[in-house]
């Protein structure tokens, strides 16, 4: 897929699925851009601080993926950027995030809007270069990382033992790569 300019769509998603309330009278309170081609291990980030609020949307991830990847990609940012600015609420995935996120599934089916996605990323996962096995304790899992990563939890353990929420017990536990 070509980069495409990414504010049409952004006006078009707000106008469609947040009454224009990330964009009222045209003014985003967002600013929404591709990254440079160095952002490679996820799609796309919403980020904020006290003179930044932006979506960066991954080039190298989303470049080669059809468009509902962009699509899916970006409303999932926007929901973020929803949540915090127009709700000024602090949550990841919360239960505001997934009421807005399954609204806007069973409002369209152009692309599926998820809270985590299965993309490809470019190069592909080089175990080789892994550093570090992150060991789930409870169901025998391992993953290979780079580096370590504080407050990582078991993905499955959470969903099948907590609801999907993240847990203490589900801990992953890092030991170096051999």
């Amino acid at each position: 897929m070509p980069i495409e300019p990414l504010l049409p769509l952004f006006y078009r998603l707000d106008r469609e699925h947040f009454g224009s309330s990330l964009a009222p009278a045209g003014r985003s309170l967002v600013t929404v851009r591709w990254s440079d081609g160095r952002m490679t291990r996820c799609a796309g980030l919403y980020r904020r601080g006290p003179q930044l609020c932006e979506i960066v949307l991954s080039r190298p991830v989303l470049e080669p993926l059809p468009r509902e990847a962009l699509l899916s990609t970006l409303c999932h940012e926007m929901i973020h950027a929803w949540v915090d600015r127009v709700l000024e609420l602090r949550e990841a995935h919360g239960p505001q995030f997934r009421a807005r996120m399954k609204a806007i599934n069973a409002a369209q089916s152009g692309f599926e809007v998820r809270v985590r996605h299965s993309y490809p990323l470019p190069g592909g996962a080089d175990p080789a270069a892994a550093r570090w096995l992150a060991l789930c304790p409870r169901c025998g899992s391992s993953s290979p990382y780079r580096r370590r990563v504080k407050g990582l939890a078991c993905r499955s353990c959470c969903q099948s033992l907590h609801g999907g929420r993240w847990h203490p017990s589900c801990l992953l536990e890092f030991v170096a790569a051999s």
